[in-house]
């Protein structure tokens, strides 16, 4: 029952400039000042959210996923983040989950955010949930919208992290924080959410307020309206032992 090591990075994007950003984020990754297991960027954390598919979408062997198996190998840790893929000629927002080994898996989100931004419109669906082990943990990774679903997230394979990569604005940011709550206690799992800051090009202001929560909806960091790069220790002997004393998902539906 190790102990799991998280680093959240929260911080600004550089609106549609793929070479501005990794570059940023690689300063960022080299300035983490402890070991660490998993490192996780915002949602679509090369680009900002950005609908122009046909322009910045990468294939799956293209210039973010090489910078990102080399960030890896570099810090001797998982990297987690979204962003836009073309695939059999499709585009999807997709979650790359990077090991230093250099192999990966990846989530699609599943619930595209239609009203304002048109995700719906550029994006297609994914059809299935990911559940990754890292050190024994069993995670589950998902993006944005997905947060306000929570049949989506239901915790039927005892996984122990729920995690959410985001660019989620600042009118709506208690839905964001009452949320990611929810999803800790009525999974009884650490939960995660990694949000930006500053504004985009639809003049949307992320607040950030990147969080972790634990099992019983205990926030146990959040930084809101500046950059923040910030590890957590994640214990899994007080996770088995919330679920021990309280054993509410095996009355699960």
């Amino acid at each position: 029952m190790q102990d799991l090591k998280v680093t959240i990075i929260q911080t600004d994007l550089v609106w549609e400039n793929i070479d501005a950003n990794l570059k940023h984020f690689e300063k960022q990754l080299d300035s983490i000042s402890e070991s660490t297991d998993l490192i996780l960027l915002p949602e679509m954390f090369n680009t900002g959210f950005s609908m122009k598919t046909e322009a910045l979408a990468e294939t799956i062997d293209g210039k973010t996923m090489q910078w990102m198996a080399r960030q890896a190998k570099k810090q001797n840790a998982v990297i987690a983040g979204s962003l836009m893929i073309k695939d059999k000629g499709n585009y999807y927002n997709r979650l790359i989950w990077m090991r230093p080994n250099l192999s990966f898996e990846f989530y699609d989100k599943r619930h595209l955010f239609g009203m304002g931004s048109g995700e719906d419109k550029h994006f297609t669906a994914g059809e299935s949930r990911l559940i990754v082990e890292l050190k024994g943990w069993k995670i589950c990774p998902m993006i944005c919208y997905d947060l306000r679903f929570p049949v989506w997230s239901r915790n039927t394979e005892d996984y122990d992290l729920l995690l959410y990569v985001a660019n989620w604005p600042i009118q709506r940011i208690a839905h964001w924080q009452t949320l990611l709550t929810a999803r800790a206690i009525e999974n009884q799992c650490y939960t995660i959410g990694v949000n930006r800051i500053g504004t985009d090009a639809f003049g949307n202001y992320n607040s950030g307020h990147s969080s972790i929560t634990d099992a019983t909806g205990v926030r146990v960091f959040e930084k809101a309206h500046e950059s923040a790069i910030h590890t957590q220790t994640l214990s899994k002997v007080y996770l088995n032992k919330i679920r021990k004393d309280l054993p509410f998902l095996q009355d699960r539906d």
